[in-house]
């Protein structure tokens, strides 16, 4: 069968993706409801309880958003870091009034592979403001797909960990010059555009134009932002900095959407 990856949501408003090898079907991220979730899913012929495991990048709303419900129709494993647990119990608690519990936790530390299946999981370090954020790189039938989004800029650990990819999800998330004008209050765009916020298109090409090494087969640009991006301006800048590495068997641009699942990459 191979590997494929489809991004069933990305954005602010929520983020999931499916990542799928001949053994195994994990869920990176739960920021969309159980509901959409399931239906998006079924929009890509996806049945919701052949999921393997969930995998959660950091506990803010918009990735763990729909967690709570989806563990209650759904029994398999949880996957997350200790402090992200701690982080997303707390935060369920104060809102519901309630102490978060997952039937099935495992436990991971950034910068130690695991595998689930035929799947072996490296999750790394990222830069946001979150408690302890990961990216992962996913490699199962000699293919490798990395996720990395929510990031304030690209140190060379994420460099090293993106390199020899096929599938690169990663980050574009405002045009500079959009979030300066737009309705965001001051501080909120401060956070946007420090070292522990978001990707903008200009970090993004500068990655692609210095540090990335040309591989991937497809390039998905994700998390952009509705406020301050547009989807021409984040693809006319990836699409400059990558230059003539573009051909018709590596570098193909697409667009992730925040409303919509995109067609599954099959490698």
């Amino acid at each position: 069968m191979g590997v494929s990856v489809c991004v069933l949501a990305s954005g602010s408003r929520g983020n999931a993706a499916v990542i799928e090898s001949s053994k195994a079907r994990l869920l990176v991220d739960a920021g969309i409801s159980c509901r959409e979730t399931y239906k998006r899913l079924r929009s890509q012929n996806l049945d919701p309880q052949s999921i393997s495991a969930i995998l959660i990048t950091h506990e803010h709303a918009d990735h763990v958003h729909g967690l709570n419900t989806l563990v209650k129709k759904w029994k398999g494993p949880v996957y997350m870091t200790g402090a992200t647990y701690q982080a997303w119990s707390r935060a369920l608690r104060d809102e519901l009034g309630e102490v978060a519990k997952l039937k099935k936790i495992e436990v991971f530390s950034a910068g130690r592979s695991f595998q689930i299946a035929d799947i072996t999981v490296t999750p790394f370090t990222i830069p946001h403001d979150a408690v302890d954020p990961v990216g992962f790189t996913f490699c199962a039938e000699g293919a490798k797909v990395a996720i990395a989004t929510d990031l304030g800029y690209m140190p060379a650990s994420v460099c090293d960990h993106l390199r020899n990819s096929d599938v690169l999800v990663i980050e574009s998330n405002h045009d500079i010059e959009m979030l300066r004008v737009g309705p965001y209050p001051w501080s909120v765009k401060q956070r946007v555009m420090s070292r522990v916020g978001h990707l903008s298109n200009d970090s993004l090409a500068r990655f692609f134009a210095k540090d990335y090494d040309g591989g991937a087969s497809f390039i998905v640009l994700a998390h952009l932002s509705e406020q301050n991006n547009h989807p021409e301006l984040a693809w006319r800048a990836a699409e400059k900095a990558l230059g003539r590495r573009r051909t018709l068997l590596s570098n193909r641009l697409l667009l992730a959407s925040q409303n919509a699942a995109i067609e599954s990459i099959r490698l």
